[in-house]
């Protein structure tokens, strides 16, 4: 199959209707919002890609497949290591009445955590009662890693992205506020939606220019720019990778604008029932995600 070009803009990793096998490939449309697409049903079509999401020498193809279902545009062992950081608006901080960081403020997750464009969100049986433990919504510009980073410097950083998605940073508030470590109440299994698709770094020459929301049961809960990071994204990476290195296909959730659910009056918090839409500008797009609160009885069959 000859490329029709070498590079790729927008990926996503998806079931074919022709094939019922996986694939990665890029939107024929450049416009479309494949999340809102695949929620409702309308025809994506793609051009395969001949590669690996995390391959430099990937090809995009002459070859249109059609898309059957959307998954996360990357499988949980490419990703390997997901690294967050807290308290990173400037508007957040303020919200939660909270200083600043100096230094920002990194927690990790289990790959485990991770789902698709549509996948369900579970509330673990620990989580529970929803009114006392608060799970809350966070949406998140991504950040992808593209090659080793080790010992960065912020004006070489960007040098270093492979590309950037949307994530929504699933919290459990009671868990998370108890202790001073984030990780266990973050890092449930099944509650880090990741997508819908990977946009290159080269089409997001300035990730502070990007527009992010949230909408809670069609209500727009979350509505904010990366222009608010206190620690913006060349300073994230270089400061991260001093002494460590930063792995191909590793992820950055880089934090969470202001109008999240447990510092609002009264709380809000999720429930079984509930249905989460989370976008993220520069092409990204929008991620769909009920949630579902595990039942013991359910455990057990």
């Amino acid at each position: 199959m000859t490329p029709i070009r070498t590079q790729w803009t927008r990926l996503i990793r998806f079931v074919a209707v022709e094939t019922s096998r996986v694939h990665i490939g890029e939107p024929v449309d450049p416009n479309i919002d494949v999340g809102v697409a695949a929620h409702q049903g309308t025809l994506i079509k793609a051009h395969e890609i001949i590669g690996s999401a995390l391959d430099p020498a990937a090809q995009v193809s002459g070859k249109i497949l059609t898309v059957k279902y959307l998954l996360s545009p990357l499988t949980r062992s490419e990703v390997g290591f997901v690294r967050c950081l807290g308290l990173n608006y400037t508007d957040h901080a303020e919200e939660t009445k909270m200083a600043p960081p100096a230094f920002p403020v990194l927690f990790v997750k289990p790959t485990s955590s991770i789902i698709g464009t549509e996948g369900t969100v579970i509330i673990p049986a620990a989580a529970q009662p929803v009114k006392e433990h608060l799970p809350d919504y966070e949406v998140e510009f991504t950040i992808v890693i593209g090659k080793a980073a080790k010992d960065v410097k912020e004006e070489d950083a960007l040098d270093y992205v492979l590309a950037y998605t949307g994530a929504n940073d699933i919290s459990f508030r009671k868990h998370q506020l108890a202790v001073s470590q984030w990780c266990f109440s973050k890092g449930f299994d099944n509650t880090n939606p990741l997508g819908p698709c990977l946009v290159s770094a080269s089409a997001i020459p300035d990730p502070q220019k990007v527009s992010l929301k949230c909408k809670l049961n069609g209500e727009t809960v979350q509505d904010g720019t990366t222009a608010d990071q206190i620690f913006q994204v060349r300073r994230t990476i270089a400061h991260l990778s001093q002494g460590t290195t930063l792995e191909p296909g590793s992820i950055i959730l880089t934090g969470t604008p202001k109008g999240v659910g447990f510092a609002r009056k009264p709380p809000v918090y999720l429930q079984h029932g509930d249905r989460i839409e989370t976008w993220v500008g520069g092409g990204i797009g929008t991620l769909f995600n009920d949630v579902k609160e595990e039942r013991e009885t359910l455990a057990k069959l």
